[in-house]
């Protein structure tokens, strides 16, 4: 394990074109810090190829060897990424550089606070790709889109209204609102025709909450938590290769679970969600992504008691609920609505109430690339089950006829969102 070091976080460029630039972090552990960290990564268009996490508890010692994706919002911004990646980790005290009560209790209120939501509203004229080059803009600007609502008007007039959370904690000023506007209409040009962001009087579990029902259909099919006995070529190569296996015999504290599968963007993500709200805590774990697409996970794990997992009941649910994150990670699915289609795209939120990032410029992107335009666009939360989910409806223009079938369109959308375009 490594020592704590003066500077919890370090990025180290690669030596030569082409290999990984390297993330050390070392500060206090706790529950769900791999989680915390690798939604950051993923947020930067990251890909963990490899990783080595090791703690005693108190304190962590993580090595992350990430590449830039092919596709990714901006250029990778790194002294930003430094900085989010601090601000993941837990406060320590300069003077004793114990993680003690107090700052738990600091990281505590900072979990309960709030962020303050905006509403960005602004008109312009319809154009391929507009969605998505907004979405752009509002990543770059590291403003996280909770709800969105897009409507087109038979004249090709578009009204936009953004429901928005500033990671940076400035929209309420006039230079941060100017800064955003500003930067729409650099991108949107002669197309945009007003901008307006206010500050809005609903809280975050309000702005989240869905303002319309899902199908029935889409309810019984999207989100069966359990695998499919078939699995579908298409959503995941070489499923047959997706394992997930508990061993209690190799150490004495400690249930190692090992993972063998194909590799996609967020997988470690994906790993670290699934034993966050388990509260699943890692004392030594390693990862490696092999050239050929896949990928081995070896994790010595405990429960929050300290103890082995033993119960056979939680080893199986555990073990499924893996499988099932890894195997879908997220939901596509295309439907009939009327003469038009629509697109549903649905991931799993966090219990502490994280969803996956830029999981709508992924959306819009592919179909920028396929030269469909959309029509209507809406994000809601659903609970279903014991479970919440993000789910993005994209009600498909008319165009689409012209240029993809039902299969291409789900194809090209799954593909990019799992990082295989």
């Amino acid at each position: 394990m490594g020592l704590p070091s003066d500077d919890p976080v370090i990025i180290r460029a690669p030596e030569k074109a082409g290999e990984p630039s390297v993330i050390t972090i070392s500060c206090p552990d706790k529950t769900g810090l791999g989680c915390d960290l690798c939604r950051v990564i993923l947020f930067f268009g990251l890909s963990i190829v490899r990783g080595d996490v090791s703690t005693d508890g108190k304190w962590c010692f993580i090595l992350f060897w990430v590449v830039e994706g092919r596709v990714r919002a901006s250029e990778t911004r790194w002294g930003l990424l430094e900085k989010r990646l601090l601000e993941a980790c837990p406060l320590v005290s300069p003077a004793s550089e114990i993680y003690d009560s107090y700052y738990r209790q600091q990281d505590i209120m900072e979990m309960e606070k709030k962020p303050q939501v905006f509403l960005l509203k602004f008109s312009c004229y319809d154009r391929m790709g507009l969605l998505h080059d907004v979405t752009r803009v509002l990543c770059e600007l590291e403003l996280t889109i909770r709800r969105v609502n897009v409507s087109t008007t038979p004249d090709g007039r578009v009204m936009d209204l953004f429901f928005i959370t500033d990671t940076r904690e400035l929209l309420h000023t006039k230079k941060r609102k100017d800064e955003t506007c500003d930067q729409l209409k650099a991108v949107l040009g002669e197309f945009i025709t007003s901008c307006d962001i206010e500050h809005t009087v609903e809280d975050i579990t309000a702005c989240l909450r869905a303002s319309s029902t899902l199908p029935p259909s889409i309810t019984e099919d999207m989100f069966s938590l359990e695998l499919p006995e078939e699995p579908s070529k298409a959503l995941l190569p070489a499923s047959n290769r997706l394992s997930v296996t508990m061993d209690n015999s190799l150490s004495p504290a400690h249930t190692l679970i090992q993972i063998h599968c194909p590799d996609h963007k967020g997988l470690l993500y994906d790993i670290m969600r699934t034993l966050k709200d388990y509260n699943i805590q890692i004392s030594y774990g390693r990862v490696y992504s092999y050239q050929g697409g896949e990928c081995e996970v070896d994790l010595f794990v405990i429960q929050m008691d300290g103890k082995k997992i033993i119960d056979p009941n939680k080893q199986k649910a555990l073990s499924g609920r893996l499988k099932m994150n890894l195997f879908l990670p997220l939901r596509v699915a295309l439907v009939n609505r009327g003469p038009d289609l629509e697109l549903f795209v649905a991931n799993p939120v966090e219990l502490s109430g994280k969803g996956r990032p830029l999981v709508l410029y992924d959306i819009t992107l592919a179909l920028k690339m396929l030269q469909i335009r959309i029509f209507l666009a809406e994000i809601g939360r659903h609970t279903i089950g014991d479970s919440e989910w993000e789910v993005y409806r994209i009600l498909l223009n008319d165009d689409h006829y012209l240029s993809s079938s039902k299969n291409k369109i789900v194809d090209r959308v799954t593909k990019m969102l799992m990082g295989w375009d």
